[in-house]
């Protein structure tokens, strides 16, 4: 016979399992979306590009951008598993989403619209929404905080790219 404890374990169980499908469904569905209207033109815009000396070449995004989204959602489902969180916890979810929205946006002002300029506008708000996600994070999980450092650093890295492609071009 199962006591209330273990009832409670499961219940706990359980629930953690569905925010972690959750956090893998967001991040999921906001690399397709992005990847939509990447993919077509790199081979065609992107290659007729002037790039800086600093460019990566191609391979390395497909290596960078799944560990990066893995991070983020393995940080996401640590905040939304936190019981109890108030509204620390709200900030920081209502923070993940304004950063993921940033993200896909970027992908469709860069490559989507064929525009340096437009991609440089929204990775200056993604740089500042990934930010403000880790501060709304740490208050909440500070590991979470931290596995979005290398996040941080390539949407900055990501974005001072974009300046100079914006520039050279």
């Amino acid at each position: 016979m199962q006591d209330i404890s273990d009832s409670l374990i499961l219940a706990r169980s359980a629930r953690s399992l569905v925010f972690l499908a959750l956090a893998i469904l967001v991040v999921v569905t906001a690399t397709m979306v992005g990847s939509s209207v990447t993919t077509p033109v790199i081979s065609t815009w992107y290659a007729g590009l002037n790039k800086p000396w600093f460019n990566p070449p191609n391979i390395a995004f497909p290596i960078v951008w799944p560990v990066l989204f893995a991070l983020m959602a393995f940080g996401f489902w640590r905040i939304l598993r936190v019981i109890g969180g108030g509204m620390p916890r709200n900030h920081a979810i209502v923070a993940f989403f304004v950063q993921i929205l940033f993200n896909m946006a970027w992908s469709f002002a860069f490559f989507g619209a064929k525009s340096p300029l437009a991609g440089l506008f929204v990775a200056v708000g993604l740089v500042v929404s990934v930010a403000a996600m880790i501060v709304t994070f740490r208050r909440v999980d500070r590991l979470a905080a931290y596995l979005q450092l290398p996040y941080l650093a390539w949407v900055t890295f990501a974005m001072v790219l974009n300046a100079t492609i914006w520039w050279i071009n």
